[in-house]
């Protein structure tokens, strides 16, 4: 695990927790990370130690989990974007940072981009940020079912302790094996809270279910298309439960605009959708797009 410090940014409501991972010299580049829906900033641990100092890495807890769930709301994905802006401005020494976004991050990294051009500059997006019109035979629910499924189970579920939380998760298939590792351990036990014999998630299920719902709005799905500038999309061979199908596949991406934007997309191989960010393959890929965005061309 790489050393971290806790911080705290002044945005709209109160503070946003965020995590940072300093750069082992002044002057190096910024690059604020976002993780997903039902995630938090340890999600990020990988990447930190791939990047081993070669940038500093902020990474916040978004508003409704972990260290920020306290702070209210309205959320939705704009929310999540302003945030995003406001910590940029806290920790970019000035100028434009590199943004990055895992999964639903990846969608509010694309409309932050589109809101706040000043902040940002280039993207780096994992197997996130291309999306497509919600099916309008489901309710907001099945929608959301059908978009995070166990995800949401999760949160209405108790753990008598830790460890039994632990092995919920070692049991799910995209950690099995060599998925697991002591970053993947610490980014689930921070989501944990509560007492022993009555803990659960400490996401709150209002900001999840408005956040997913806000994943199909029309501002949010064409935020990709109207960057300002460019950005590079990581997209994992495998999906949610390590099945064969992910999210993206060339087809997918050719259906949802891919090829008329300013996002290269480039497939990660031997990665699902959790661990093309928190595996050690997958958190390679990411420093190295994330240092390639860094670096003035």
């Amino acid at each position: 695990m790489i050393p971290y410090e806790e911080i705290r940014v002044p945005v709209t409501g109160g503070e946003l927790a965020a995590l940072r991972w300093p750069a082992g010299g002044t002057g190096a580049p910024v690059v604020v990370a976002l993780h997903g829906i039902t995630a938090n900033a340890l999600s990020w641990g990988a990447v930190a130690r791939a990047l081993a100092g070669r940038v500093t890495l902020v990474a916040p807890d978004l508003r409704g989990r972990a260290g920020s769930a306290g702070l209210p709301g309205p959320y939705g994905i704009a929310a999540h974007a302003d945030d995003a802006a406001a910590l940029a401005k806290g920790v970019g020494e000035g100028g434009p940072v590199v943004l990055a976004g895992h999964s639903m991050g990846a969608f509010v990294a694309t409309l932050a981009a589109v809101r706040h051009p000043d902040r940002f500059g280039e993207l780096v997006l994992v197997d996130g940020g291309f999306g497509f019109p919600a099916p309008t035979h489901l309710s907001a629910d099945e929608l959301l079912t059908a978009v995070i499924g166990p995800a949401m189970d999760r949160l209405s579920m108790t753990f008598p302790d830790r460890e039994a939380y632990r092995s919920f998760w070692r049991a799910h298939p995209a950690f099995g094996g060599e998925g697991w590792s002591p970053e993947v351990d610490a980014y689930l036990q921070r989501d944990l809270t509560g007492t022993e014999g009555a803990m659960r998630s400490g996401c709150l299920l209002e900001a999840v279910r408005t956040d997913g719902v806000g994943l199909f709005q029309a501002e949010v799905l064409a935020a990709v298309r109207e960057l300002p500038v460019s950005a590079t999309l990581l997209w994992a061979r495998r999906g949610l439960m390590n099945e064969e199908q992910g999210l993206y596949d060339e087809t997918r991406l050719a259906a949802a605009g891919q090829p008329d934007t300013k996002v290269l997309a480039v497939p990660v191989e031997d990665v699902n959708h959790y661990t093309v960010l928190t595996g050690d393959k997958g958190a390679r890929a990411v420093a190295d797009a994330l240092l390639r965005a860094a670096v003035p061309h």
